[in-house]
């Protein structure tokens, strides 16, 4: 699907900063207690949702950030529409949310991107922001170079390179994806009575 680049463009910011919001707004009002409750045994907290989110932002930011620069370097200009590739629209299809809300496969992180079991999850919060923002910054960036004759290496594999448009889809949506098992997380842990001050489940 073509679509025109200052729209694709302006729909990441938007959906970036209402996470940006979420995590300023909300989550940082929490208790770190809260966000490091898991609502069951075998779920991430809301912290290790972040960590896995900051440990893709590790290598997607720098890597998209030098992507730009080199294309700025050699002179690309941004083109007026965008059509996604292939692969970079199956891998954003298979992270994006359903509209309701609900996600179509449950899918297993590689071991490089699994979360600690008890992240510092202030430290998470503080680092998923500060990425957020940096997001901002490169959407800006991205507008004056082509998103699709720029490549970035996935971090599967530096030999699999998708679109500048394309990693940006990507990034959004996994992003997305794990916002909102995040949100669930600390919704669950509300509904189950935690008392986060003694940091475990409300008794009676």
């Amino acid at each position: 699907m073509t679509q025109n680049t200052q729209e694709l463009l302006s729909s990441f910011h938007k959906r970036i900063e209402s996470m940006l919001q979420l995590a300023t707004s909300e989550w940082q009002r929490m208790p770190p207690e809260q966000l490091a409750a898991k609502p069951a045994p075998d779920k991430w907290s809301t912290a290790q949702c972040l960590e896995h989110l900051n440990i893709y932002g590790r290598h997607y930011l720098p890597a998209m950030e030098k992507a730009i620069r080199a294309a700025e370097r050699c002179g690309s200009e941004p083109a007026k529409t965008f059509r996604a590739g292939w692969l970079g629209a199956y891998f954003t299809k298979l992270m994006l949310p359903q509209p309701g809300g609900s996600l179509k496969l449950k899918m297993k992180s590689p071991k490089d991107a699994v979360p600690s079991e008890s992240p510092d999850a202030a430290a998470m919060l503080a680092e998923f922001i500060d990425q957020q923002e940096r997001m901002l910054l490169l959407l800006t960036a991205a507008q004056a170079v082509n998103l699709t004759t720029v490549r970035v290496p996935t971090s599967l594999s530096p030999w699999i390179r998708l679109r500048l448009g394309d990693t940006l889809g990507f990034v959004v949506a996994h992003l997305e994806r794990h916002v909102l098992q995040a949100s669930r997380a600390c919704e669950l842990c509300q509904k189950g009575g935690y008392n986060f001050s003694l940091s475990h489940p409300h008794q009676g």
